[in-house]
């Protein structure tokens, strides 16, 4: 018979889970995981916009108020509508230095045709359109047969642009254009101004163009791998032509939307816009390297450097610290983009 000794203490019942068994999770961790998922989820440059609207909020009286921020929107037309052409050349991998001074070209070009040849407005508008985008052509033509680095190709159209836009009025500007033409950037469509609703279409286009066209999806495989694309039948030298020569062209469209606004021709209108076009694409997400990047992270990579330029100037920062907030925000995107491609390898 067994003896069963009163001071032994009865094995209590074993807690951890059986074998095969999934440990009950609290409610708290559940919806922590939940919470960081859904951050996750979210781009940091949509984050990063937020948290800057909200402060300038506080530290500005003036930067809520309907005026303001549609002026913003008119601010970052231009830029906005470059920024677009940019996209699409970074996304094959290359990169476009003469934007600026193609805005300038195009812009005196038109009012050269207009007020000193006399051709009709509409015929030196159109001529203006042609001129940035065969720039952007030469561009196309450098880097797909010529086989310069694009750096190297836009940086030479770039500096031929700019002296060509000095020749052409000796560096004066021109002034004095139709009332319609002036109306473009001084008119409003149900409150929203229309360089604004321009800016919007070309956003729409050409987001439409990279998700649900063959030649639009292909950029991505370019820019991924130029070599496997071209082997894969892909026309790359096609793609980047047509690429550069669509750039070349919103940058005449953004020449024409300055000129605009200003009733003024300036043969050095656009130089301080490189930084903010190559800003804005970056901080939206988009990889130097090529392959990645999208138009709605382009877009508000867009309004953070609008924001931030328009809450600057209301707090009187110093214009010539401007670039170097600029320049700050640029490093973080970049430093932030490469931390979440290693979480994501």
């Amino acid at each position: 018979m067994a003896i069963i000794d009163r001071n032994m203490t009865p094995p209590r019942p074993d807690s951890s889970p059986a074998h095969g068994e999934v440990a009950p999770t609290s409610a708290a961790s559940v919806n922590t995981s939940r919470f960081r998922r859904i951050m996750s989820q979210i781009p940091g440059p949509l984050i990063g916009l937020i948290v800057i609207f909200v402060a300038l909020s506080f530290l500005s009286p003036y930067f809520l108020t309907p005026r303001n921020l549609l002026n913003i929107l008119s601010q970052v037309s231009a830029v906005g509508v470059m920024s677009v052409g940019a996209l699409l050349i970074i996304l094959l991998g290359g990169i476009d230095l003469s934007v600026g001074s193609v805005l300038a070209l195009s812009s005196m070009s038109m009012a050269a045709m207009y007020k000193m040849a006399g051709w009709p407005f509409e015929v030196a508008l159109l001529a203006g359109l042609i001129v940035g985008a065969l720039v952007g052509l030469i561009n196309g033509i450098l880097t797909a047969y010529g086989k310069l680095q694009p750096f190297i190709a836009t940086l030479a159209t770039m500096s031929a642009a700019a002296g060509l836009a000095l020749f052409i009025t000796n560096g004066n500007p021109i002034t004095g254009f139709p009332d319609w033409f002036i109306a473009i950037t001084a008119t409003s469509i149900l409150g929203i101004p229309i360089e604004g609703v321009i800016l919007v279409a070309i956003f729409a286009i050409a987001a439409f163009w990279l998700k649900f066209r063959p030649s639009g999806r292909a950029l991505y495989a370019i820019g991924g791998n130029e070599e496997v694309a071209r082997l894969s039948g892909l026309p790359v030298r096609r793609a980047k032509i047509l690429v550069y020569t669509i750039a070349g062209l919103l940058a005449a469209v953004a020449g024409l939307l300055v000129t605009s606004r200003l009733d003024s021709a300036q043969p050095t209108a656009g130089a301080a816009d490189l930084l903010n076009v190559i800003a804005v694409v970056v901080i939206g997400g988009a990889s130097l390297s090529g392959g990645s990047g999208s138009l709605l992270g382009t877009f508000v990579g867009l309004l953070i450097i609008g924001v931030l330029n328009n809450g600057m100037s209301l707090l009187n920062v110093s214009a010539n610290l401007q670039p170097v907030v600029i320049g700050a925000v640029i490093a973080a995107a970049v430093l932030t983009d490469r931390k979440s491609s290693r979480r994501h390898t």
